[in-house]
């Protein structure tokens, strides 16, 4: 695990503290995924907060007029204090790690459902409640439309992938094929 990765989490877990005891633990995740979407879908602003030349007070004011009241003191404290400390480009891990101990604590689990083709609404939530019996946890299902499964799902819920798509299929029969033919 890198060093970035865990100074991060020691930030998203100060946040999630600070959030909990605030019982402001989703609207805080909703904040910061505001945060992370205008950085990644903003170059010029990523660019500004990367620049070791301008002061860090320039940095957190554009952030200020950038967001207004759209995100709450807390949220603007531990973005400035990361900017302060030069860690910036850590925001969008905080925002991941931060995701993770809010639903860790919660009972919930963030899951990415990979199809073929586009589920209905009750399909999708059909799939989420067949993990949350693998899980025990909440999930929150979102999807994306992958062609080259052919047919099926894959899953993936943290670190773990659970494939039951045509195409990783083929791959493990043509897997356990070439391991008996040598």
């Amino acid at each position: 695990m890198s060093r970035d990765i865990v100074v991060a989490k020691r930030y998203a877990q100060a946040l999630f503290e600070l959030a909990a005891a605030g019982k402001v633990v989703s609207q805080v995740e909703l904040e910061l995924k505001l945060v992370v979407d205008a950085l990644a879908h903003n170059e010029q602003l990523n660019k500004f907060l990367e620049l070791p030349s301008v002061q860090p007070q320039n940095k957190i004011d554009l952030l200020k007029q950038s967001f207004g009241d759209q995100l709450s003191e807390l949220v603007y404290n531990t973005l400035q204090l990361m900017i302060e400390r030069g860690r910036q480009s850590l925001i969008s891990n905080l925002f991941e790690s931060y995701v993770k101990i809010a639903g860790d604590a919660l009972g919930q689990a963030k899951a990415t459902v990979y199809t073929a083709r586009s589920l209905s609404d009750a399909e999708l939530a059909n799939v989420a409640a067949q993990f949350e019996q693998v899980t025990g946890k909440k999930i929150i299902a979102e999807q994306i439309v992958n062609p080259e499964l052919l047919g099926g799902v894959q899953v993936r819920i943290g670190d773990r992938l659970y494939d039951g798509s045509l195409a990783g299929k083929l791959e493990r029969l043509q897997k356990t094929l070439y391991s008996k033919a040598l």
